[in-house]
C-alpha cells in the first residue's frame, strides 16, 4: 500500500515553508516572485469554475485578467484613483463584459466557444493598442500606483507580498464556499453527465453563466493586483500568454482543487527561477517538468496528493427501501400527435400514448423505430416538430430538460450516467442539488438510505467509475428515484442485467407504481418486460402499430412482422 498525503495538509506544508522562506530568506526580488505567484492563484481560482468545474475550454481569462490590469492602471496613473476604488471596478468591469457576452457565448460548445473567448482577448488587444489617448497604446502607461487604502500605503516586499497572499487566501475561501456542497456537486454532473444533468433537474446554463462570470472578476481581481505590483500598464497584460501561462498552471496543478490552483501557480512562476543557471536550456528543462507532471499526473498534482482508498462501510444503514419511496405527486403523462423528423428521415409520426399514476407501461419496436427518441422529447433532450405533451394537464411540449426534471418527471439512459468521479452517494445526491432543500448532509442521508435498499450501501464511499454494470444500473435508477418523479421514463434499464438483478428492479417499478408513479419503461427483453408491463405499446417507423395487453400484443401478426419481416408467422 502506498501512502501519500492529502491534499490540504500539503497545501498547509506549503503556505508554512512560504511564509518561512519569505521571513527569513527570501531577497526583495524573491519576494516580488511571490507576490507574482500569489496573484497568479487568484487568477487561476478564476479559471477553474469555467475550466475546471463547468468544462468549458475558455480562452478569455487572459483578456479579464489584462481589462482588469487597464481599468487599474488608466484611473490609478491618470485620476490618481485609489485601491479601494479602483479594485472594485477592475472587478466589476470584467464581471459584466463577460455576463453580457455570456447569452451568445455560452450557446457554443467546444472548439467554437474556445474561438469564440479568444476572439475577445484578441479584440481587447487591439482596443488596448490602438486606442492611444487612452491606453498609451504599445507603450502603455507607466506609473501605476503602489496599493493605497484609505490614504495608507502599503509597501512593496514583505508588506505586500502579504496582502496579496491574504486577498488569495480569502478568493480561495470564496471558492470553496461557492463549489460545496449540492450546488458544487451539480457542477460535477453536468461537467462529466451533461445528459444526467438535465435529467436531474440541474440547469446548466445558468451553472455555466455563474462560472463564467465568476472566472472574469477573479481574472480582473488578478490583473488590478498584477499592475499595482509591476507599475506600469502595457499591452503585454493582455497578450496571449498570459492565457497559456493561465491554462497550464491550471493543468498542471489541478482544474478543480484550491490546492491545485496554489501549486500550479508557485511551481510554474518558480520553474523558471530554478533553472536559470541553465542559461538557454532553461525553457528545456521547465518544458521537462511540466510534461512529467502531465504524464505521472493526468489530474493534476493537487489532484495526485489527494488519492485516497475507497471507503466501505460494514453494515447499511437504516432507512427507506425503494419500495418506500413514493412520488412527490401522482399525475399522469399524455402525448398528442407527436411528430419529430430529422431532416428527411421521419422519427415519429403522431404518436399518442398515455401512462396513468400507477401504470406501468411497456415501449417496444425494432431499432430505429422511434422509442429513444420518444423518451427524448418526453424529457426535454429533443424538441419535437408537432404534437403535445401533457403533465397532469399542463403542457410540458416546450420546456428545457432540467424544467420538465423538476415538474416531476425522471429518467434513466440505454447507458448509466454517472459521473465517474463521484462517489456512490453523491451520484444519488446531486439530485437534490436543483432544490437544496436540507444541503448536502441530508440528501446523502437520502442518498444512503436509498442505496441501502439497493443493497449498496456498503459501496456508497467507492467511485462510479470502478462499478460494475449490474451496480451502475441500480445507481443509475437510484439517482432518478431521489427526485420522486411522478413519471418516470426508462430506456433499456434491464440490458446487460442478470435474471436475478432484471427481477430486482422489476420489484422496485413494481413497488414504486403502487405507490402512485405512472412508469413508462423501453426494453427489448420480453421475459422481463412482459410480467412487468400492464400495457404494452409497439413502435415501428415512428407509428403505434399495436397497443393492449402484452400477451395481445406480441402475437399481432403487425408487431411479429416489424420485428422479423412480413413473412413471419407467430409462433
Amino acid at each position: 500500500m502506498t501512502l501519500r498525503i492529502g491534499a490540504a495538509p500539503a497545501l498547509t506544508a506549503i503556505a508554512l515553508a512560504i511564509a518561512v522562506y519569505a521571513v527569513g530568506f527570501a531577497s526583495s526580488y524573491d519576494l516580488r516572485v511571490l507576490t507574482v505567484s500569489g496573484i497568479y492563484v487568484i487568477l487561476v481560482l478564476g479559471y477553474q469554475f469555467i475550466f475546471g468545474h463547468a468544462g468549458a475550454l475558455s480562452l478569455a481569462q487572459g483578456a479579464f485578467f489584462g481589462l482588469g490590469a487597464y481599468v487599474t492602471g488608466i484611473l490609478g496613473s491618470q485620476f490618481g484613483w485609489q485601491f479601494t476604488a479602483t479594485f472594485p471596478l477592475s472587478i466589476l468591469v470584467p464581471a459584466l463584459l463577460a455576463a453580457t457576452l455570456a447569452l451568445p457565448v455560452l450557446r457554443l460548445d467546444s472548439h467554437y466557444f474556445a474561438l469564440a473567448t479568444l476572439a475577445l482577448g484578441q479584440g481587447l488587444l487591439l482596443i488596448a493598442v490602438n486606442w492611444e489617448g487612452v491606453t498609451g497604446g504599445a507603450n502603455g502607461l507607466p506609473g501605476v500606483p503602489g496599493i493605497v487604502i484609505f490614504d495608507i500605503a502599503v509597501p512593496r516586499g514583505l508588506a505586500l507580498l502579504g496582502f496579496v497572499w491574504a486577498l488569495a487566501a480569502a478568493a480561495a475561501a470564496l471558492a470553496w464556499w461557492v463549489m460545496h456542497g449540492l450546488y458544487g456537486l451539480s457542477f460535477t454532473v453536468m461537467r462529466e453527465t451533461p445528459l444526467a444533468a438535465g435529467a436531474l433537474g440541474i440547469d446548466r446554463a445558468a451553472l455555466r453563466f455563474v462560472a463564467f462570470v465568476l472566472s472574469a472578476a477573479y481574472g480582473g481581481a488578478a490583473g488590478a493586483l498584477f499592475v499595482h505590483t509591476i507599475g506600469v500598464i502595457s499591452p503585454e497584460v493582455l497578450g496571449f500568454a498570459i492565457m497559456v501561462t493561465c491554462l497550464t498552471m491550471t493543468v498542471a496543478g489541478g482544474r478543480t482543487q484550491i490546492a491545485g490552483a496554489v501549486i500550479g501557480a508557485v511551481l510554474l512562476i518558480h520553474l523558471p527561477e530554478w533553472f536559470r543557471g541553465l542559461e538557454q536550456y532553461y525553457l528545456i528543462a521547465v518544458g521537462a517538468v511540466l510534461l512529467l507532471v502531465v504524464l505521472f499526473a493526468p489530474d493534476g498534482a493537487a489532484a495526485f496528493l489527494a488519492r485516497r482508498p475507497a471507503k466501505t462501510q460494514d453494515r447499511a444503514p437504516p432507512g427507506l427501501k425503494p419500495f418506500d419511496l413514493h412520488p412527490a405527486r401522482t399525475c399522469g403523462l399524455e402525448i398528442t400527435g407527436l411528430t419529430k423528423n430529422y431532416g428527411g428521415i421521419r422519427a415519429l409520426a403522431g404518436v399518442d400514448l398515455a401512462v396513468a399514476p400507477g401504470e406501468i407501461v411497456g415501449l417496444i419496436g425494432p431499432n430505429g423505430s422511434g422509442k429513444t427518441t420518444l423518451a427524448n422529447l418526453i424529457t426535454g433532450l429533443d424538441r419535437p416538430d408537432g404534437g403535445r405533451i401533457t403533465l397532469d394537464g399542463s403542457d410540458i411540449t416546450s420546456l428545457t430538460a432540467h424544467r420538465i426534471a423538476r415538474r416531476g418527471v425522471g429518467r434513466t439512459f440505454q447507458t448509466p450516467q454517472l459521473a465517474p468521479s463521484l462517489r456512490l452517494v453523491d451520484a444519488v445526491a446531486a439530485a437534490h442539488a436543483p432544490n437544496d432543500d436540507g444541503g448536502l448532509a441530508a440528501a446523502r442521508q437520502d442518498a444512503l438510505a436509498i442505496l441501502s435498499g439497493f443493497g449498496l450501501a456498503g459501496r456508497a464511499d467507492q467511485l462510479c467509475r470502478s462499478q460494475p454494470h449490474g451496480v451502475k444500473r441500480s445507481v443509475d435508477l437510484a439517482a432518478a428515484l431521489a427526485r420522486r418523479p411522478s413519471v418516470i421514463v426508462l430506456d433499456e434499464p434491464a440490458a446487460g442485467l442478470s435474471a436475478d438483478e432484471a427481477a430486482a428492479l422489476a420489484g422496485v417499478l413494481r413497488a414504486y407504481a403502487a405507490n402512485g408513479a405512472a412508469v413508462l419503461v423501453i426494453d427489448h427483453d420480453m421475459e422481463f418486460l412482459l410480467p412487468l408491463a400492464r400495457r404494452l405499446i409497439c413502435l415501428d417507423a415512428g407509428q403505434i402499430i399495436a397497443q393492449g395487453a402484452p400477451a395481445d400484443v406480441v402475437g399481432q401478426p403487425a408487431v411479429v412482422a416489424a420485428y422479423f419481416g412480413a413473412g413471419a408467422r407467430p409462433a
